[in-house]
């Protein structure tokens, strides 16, 4: 699957197109190209601040937004890499806490790409190479990574001794990488695992667990699963957490979705089972309404498609697309429509995602889906994919793009019942919706 970036920056566009030309256009998992390609910059992974290292099928990157809120509530400056990005390829890459800036990003990325040649790296490897540099060569105190697909041939997992390291949620998802197996899907993700350093993760089902234990006891790591070690629960508007140091009392994440408790504690978790970088209770607080992490379950209040709907209208918008992440998008979504609102689902999804894995948790809805089109990426076809929504009894029609679904919904609304509209289904696709709603990540 072909990853693509453009920019609006010359210096940055020129780079991206050596890239491309450059690179196979697909993932390629291995090691084998970005330890070279780092051999020839000078290893700058083993300069990196004491790293956070994070898996999972879904969540993630919302752990990733925790940790991050964490350390910098504790003071502490902190790089962070995540993919893929939204609307600017700057977003995966920050620095002591800001956005790389174009300059600093054509320049890594020409450096990368100078020395690259006859490695053939793939477009992530590189991306990975030149976040590498840009934190070996800026002070923090910590450096957060997520994990680009799967884990263990992932170009991260190059990084020899993380401070700690966390598994998130588990699904299916890039079978054609991972396997079309819960358990060869978790292996893979426990792959980050390294000799003596702790690993974190959610509570998973017996199967699952009994093969990531397999894969950590192998690699010589600690294992602390949620339930064994430390455990939280939320109940009474209020995250319970306990392990062995102690029990926390913490507010909810202000991010929307019984999902966010999960992820929060995962970072807590994290947090407290690491000795490199100290991070008081306090900061930990502070954490659950500072953390942010744009097209997730994210709530558009303002913006140009915002106004484009009748006043009282609800506009969301959610990246995600696997079976996993529909659940939890149709549990929320449960909580978010009195009854007499009428439901709109803007839907895209690249080819290789599961459309009725998808819809399901929607079926029984009283909902309407509009089928669109991810604009350069393959992707399902609007009528395929809006037959399969009718399939699982749900209303479907298809539209050009997101502002064309929109149009219509605000045609047809009734200002007395403004509507409840989710646009979801891919990140690729949410990303162009913050750029035509003005709201781009900062």
């Amino acid at each position: 699957m072909a990853d693509h970036a453009v920019s609006s920056d010359p210096a940055v566009q020129a780079q991206l197109d050596r890239l491309a030309a450059l690179s196979p256009g697909r993932d390629i998992l291995g090691l084998e190209r970005i330890r070279a390609l780092l051999d020839r910059l000078g290893n700058p992974e083993r300069s990196l601040p004491p790293v956070f290292h994070v898996a999972g099928t879904n969540g993630k990157g919302s752990t990733c937004a925790y940790l991050r809120a964490a350390l910098e509530a504790a003071g502490h400056s902190v790089h962070v890499y995540t993919s893929p990005h939204l609307v600017r390829f700057n977003e995966r890459i920050r620095i002591a806490g800001q956005l790389i800036d174009d300059a600093t990003l054509a320049a890594l990325l020409a450096e990368v790409l100078d020395i690259a040649g006859d490695i053939s790296p793939s477009f992530f490897e590189v991306t990975t190479a030149a976040a590498f540099l840009a934190f070996a060569r800026a002070p923090a105190d910590a450096c957060i990574i997520e994990v680009g697909l799967g884990g263990r041939l992932d170009a991260t997992n190059i990084i020899a001794r993380p401070a700690i390291c966390g598994i998130a949620q588990l699904g299916i998802d890039h079978q054609a990488f991972l396997g079309d197996r819960i358990e060869d899907i978790a292996a893979e993700k426990a792959g980050i695992a390294k000799p003596g350093v702790p690993i974190v993760t959610q509570h998973y089902p017996a199967p699952v667990a009994n093969r990531i234990g397999e894969v950590v006891r192998a690699a010589g790591a600690p294992w602390l699963a949620k339930g064994g070690q430390w455990d939280s629960v939320a109940y009474q508007g209020r995250i319970h957490y306990r392990d062995e140091a102690g029990k926390l009392d913490l507010p909810l994440p202000r991010l929307p979705g019984q999902h966010q408790t999960q992820n929060a504690a995962l970072a807590i978790a994290m947090l407290r089972h690491q000795q490199a970088v100290p991070v008081p209770v306090s900061a930990l607080r502070a954490a659950m309404g500072w953390a942010e992490w744009p097209a997730r379950l994210q709530h558009l209040a303002t913006g140009t498609l915002v106004d484009r709907l009748p006043p009282g209208s609800d506009l969301w918008l959610d990246g995600g697309h696997n079976p996993a992440a529909a659940r939890v998008i149709a549990d929320f979504f449960r909580g978010k429509v009195p009854a007499g609102r009428p439901f709109h689902i803007i839907l895209g999804l690249l080819e290789n995602k599961d459309p009725l894995g998808f819809l399901k948790p929607f079926a029984g809805r009283t909902a309407t889906v509009h089928t669109v089109p991810v604009p350069g990426h393959a992707h399902h076809l609007p009528a395929a994919l809006a037959a399969a929504a009718r399939s699982t009894g749900l209303g479907a029609m298809t539209a050009a793009d997101p502002i064309d679904a929109i149009a219509w919904i605000a045609r047809h609304a009734d200002r007395a019942r403004p509507p409840v509209v989710l646009i979801a289904g891919s990140l690729y696709l949410a990303g162009s919706v913050l750029a035509a709603n003005g709201t781009p990540p900062t």
